[in-house]
């Protein structure tokens, strides 16, 4: 999608998170202002750009105008833009893009710890430790193992490449089948035969919850899940009973459906189940490649050239190729 052009010095508007982005690069060719959530509806007009930095917040939502002036491109320092997508800024002509290619492969190779980790015990072996208590297991090999990745995109394709390496046979699931691709249709299929199943699709109407009982109760008793990719994917309740009947082995959930994580949520104690603070994708330097990311699109965007990362504002993520 070719980008409108841009006036001579845009206003770039961002919705903050501590710490800021590094935009020096932008000094002189954009004029950079800089707004919290109780801010954002009444600056939103009067900016060409908005950089959604603090991207966590659902404020966009609210505060996005009707008729009027509003910003001609939108983006967000992450991988999912459900939280901004509202019915009115979906049938604006206003461009929206994300941060695709980021945390492919950082969130790959967190999914590869977490599969080792379970199957090799590595949880009850640090517990043990703590207790001081020897206690010889047996673990499992993961090479020959079998794994479900459900969302085709970067990040699930990655995922399907690391787990390759270490000997995993992987079936890939998207939203129509393609060659190497699988379409829904086959999913349930897929899952009774998965030791592992990893969630990396993004949320929209046909993905929110597909992870249920009834799914749960379709893996086998040996497989594990993982969530890498929205909180709302899984119904946390349904997760939490198949682990508690032990209709599953084991799970980890890196994204939930309420972030953070309160002290009083069940979840914490749920047996077999490891949470972690929606961290997989973030490793040193991850906000240095988000703030240059934008950087690159900004300087395409000036120049009026074709933006890369465009969403599919019906769909709700950026379209395979």
């Amino acid at each position: 999608m070719t980008a409108p052009a841009a006036p001579s010095t845009p206003t770039v508007l961002v919705l903050d998170a501590d710490p800021p982005p590094r935009l020096g690069r932008l000094t002189g060719r954009a004029r950079i202002e800089h707004t919290d959530e109780a801010n954002l509806a009444e600056r939103l007009p009067y900016a060409d750009v908005l950089l959604v930095w603090d991207f966590t917040s659902y404020a966009v939502r609210a505060a996005w105008p009707g008729a009027g002036p509003r910003p001609r491109w939108v983006h967000t320092a992450s991988a999912g833009a459900d939280h901004l997508l509202c019915p009115e800024l979906v049938a604006c002509d206003t461009v929206v893009t994300n941060a695709r290619g980021v945390f492919d492969q950082p969130v790959a190779e967190y999914v590869a710890a977490l599969v080792l980790a379970m199957a090799k015990d590595l949880p009850r072996t640090l517990e043990l430790q703590r207790e001081r208590t020897w206690l010889h297991r047996d673990s499992q090999r993961v090479a020959g193992t079998r794994a479900c990745v459900v969302g085709s995109g970067p990040i699930g394709r990655a995922v399907v490449r690391v787990l390759k390496a270490l000997g995993v046979s992987c079936a890939l699931v998207g939203r129509t089948p393609r060659t190497g691709v699988h379409g829904p249709g086959d999913l349930d299929r897929l899952l009774s035969r998965a030791d592992w199943v990893i969630a990396a699709a993004p949320l929209t109407e046909e993905t929110e919850g597909m992870f249920d009982a009834r799914r749960f109760g379709v893996m086998q008793p040996s497989a594990r899940f993982v969530n890498v990719g929205r909180g709302r994917l899984v119904d946390e309740t349904a997760l939490a009973e198949a682990l508690s009947r032990r209709w599953i082995a084991g799970a980890a959930l890196d994204v939930l459906a309420h972030e953070p994580l309160t002290p009083d949520s069940p979840l914490w104690q749920v047996p077999g189940l490891i949470v972690s603070p929606h961290m997989s994708g973030d490793t040193a330097g991850w906000r240095d490649e988000l703030g240059a990311q934008f950087v690159e699109l900004y300087e395409r965007w000036a120049a009026g050239r074709p933006l890369r990362n465009v969403v599919d504002k019906e769909r709700g993520y950026v379209p395979g190729h």
